[in-house]
């Protein structure tokens, strides 16, 4: 929301020297003075860029809570208040986004600038003013994709790999900070693949000192050549401001992300079929491992990518298509991302010996599966693996989709919603981990159970 109260106006001018102050002389563009003198600059790049970073104005309908005598159909009908009559407000909110293909009329911004949107307007720095719509998002990296209707002489933006990046070089931010407008801040690179923040499902951040406000989301983090090496996101701010912490998402895994929305509308996630979990001192000198990163299989699931690959419980996996796997994320990144049928070659150590394996990306299933499967007693209950960020009182579990009425599961007390966060005291996640932790199908369970952010415990005999 914009404020635009003077008081704002001194922290503008701040930001504004800040930028000058700490622009990377050696590096930057030169631009002639009126006395001949050069000086450094970032304008010629930004001249040839600015154009394809764009500003999103969304509208979104909020229904308003209404006074509980309208819920009575008496009063209703007494004061001839007619039945389905609601009450509405629009909200509207800001933010950015960047042209990838101008032809086409493509621009990449985060999902939650757009979440829950009725109408998407988009305006050029030239001033023009476009309708665009949805063509897909993905919750799980925080990105979508717009499409411009009758978009004619746009300008987009080189993408650059982001894996060639390091940790010091220069980079800079384009948005739309507080709806003031297109703004842009320069700082680097403060470090790179950032993870376990909790703001995304895959997360493998940029770091960047540069400032990123409220509004900036969506919006290109570019290098000193103008390409676009993140997608700006998110920041932390426990002040309430920016600390020069600021998260962009990489182009490596936007430019995958953005080409299966284009192509399917949404983001089909490959599995490998294992859990994992770092490996540690303790663990590499039990292994007889001679390093201390890499991401050790603990568990190989039936009939997955995995096992069809030969990969057993104890290797340690290495390396990915050549490149490093240090934690668990780096592997769970790189599987998440790639496409469906995509071979993928892990090094993994066995024995403290170097093998190379292929396995082939299978597509992750959110199909309910039947609670029969895991235990009679669940019979008439539909599980599934709860997706992440779609239960504000849980973050993983088994979900229980569904319960037929007068059913084993509904008898034992289960209902739709609940989430099995513990069986048979071991902590589940997901439904295979629920199966191996449940070894008799008709054995007495011990269920820890979540309902509406209230845990309890459930004994089904």
């Amino acid at each position: 929301m914009l404020n635009t109260k003077k008081p704002l106006q001194p922290v503008v001018w701040v930001l504004a020297l800040c930028a000058i102050v700490f622009s990377p002389a050696q590096a930057a563009l030169p631009s002639a003075t009126s006395d001949g003198q050069a000086l450094p600059s970032l304008a010629p790049m930004l001249e040839e860029t600015s154009p394809a970073v764009v500003n999103i104005a969304i509208e979104t309908r909020i229904r308003t809570a209404r006074n509980p005598l309208m819920e009575d159909p008496f009063f209703r009908r007494f004061f001839n208040i007619p039945e389905h009559q609601q009450r509405e407000r629009r909200a509207a909110s800001a933010g950015s986004g960047v042209i990838v293909d101008a032809e086409a009329g493509y621009v990449l911004t985060n999902a939650h600038v757009v979440k829950n949107a009725d109408s998407i307007e988009v305006t050029l720095t030239d001033g023009r003013e476009l309708s665009a719509e949805l063509v897909g998002t993905d919750e799980e990296v925080d990105l979508a994709v717009l499409k411009l209707e009758s978009a004619n002489d746009l300008t987009q933006i080189a993408i650059a790999d982001s894996t060639g990046l390091r940790v010091g070089d220069f980079v800079v931010a384009i948005g739309n900070p507080f709806g003031l407008g297109q703004t842009v801040t320069s700082g680097i690179v403060s470090a790179l693949g950032r993870t376990g923040l909790g703001i995304e499902g895959y997360e493998s951040f940029i770091q960047t000192d540069a400032s990123i406000n409220p509004g900036n989301s969506g919006g290109a983090l570019v290098n000193l050549r103008g390409e676009l090496v993140g997608i700006n996101t998110a920041i932390i701010a426990p002040a309430g401001g920016n600390v020069g912490i600021g998260f962009a998402i990489p182009t490596e895994m936007a430019e995958n992300v953005m080409h299966q929305l284009i192509e399917h509308g949404e983001v089909r996630r490959g599995v490998l079929g294992v859990t994992v979990q770092d490996l540690t001192a303790e663990l590499a000198e039990a292994f007889g491992v001679d390093r201390q990163r890499g991401v050790v299989i603990t568990q190989v699931l039936e009939d997955g990518a995995a096992e069809k690959a030969g990969i057993k419980s104890g290797d340690v996996v290495i390396a990915v298509d050549g490149r490093p796997v240090k934690r668990a994320a780096d592997l769970r990144n790189k599987v998440g991302m790639a496409p469906v049928g995509e071979k993928v070659t892990l090094t993994v150590l066995r024995d403290s010996r170097k093998r190379e394996m292929t396995a082939v990306i299978s597509e992750s299933s959110q199909q309910a599966s039947s609670g029969e499967s895991v235990s009679k007693y669940l019979q008439g209950a539909s599980l599934r693996d709860l997706r992440k960020g779609e239960l504000q009182h849980a973050d993983s579990g088994v979900l229980v989709d569904d319960v037929k009425q007068g059913s084993p599961a509904w008898r034992a007390g289960l209902r739709r919603g609940d989430v099995i966060i513990n069986a048979n005291r071991q902590d589940v996640v997901n439904t295979a981990e629920l199966r191996n932790a449940i070894s008799d199908k008709d054995g007495t369970l011990l269920l820890r159970v979540n309902r509406n952010g209230g845990v309890f415990f459930v004994v089904i005999r």
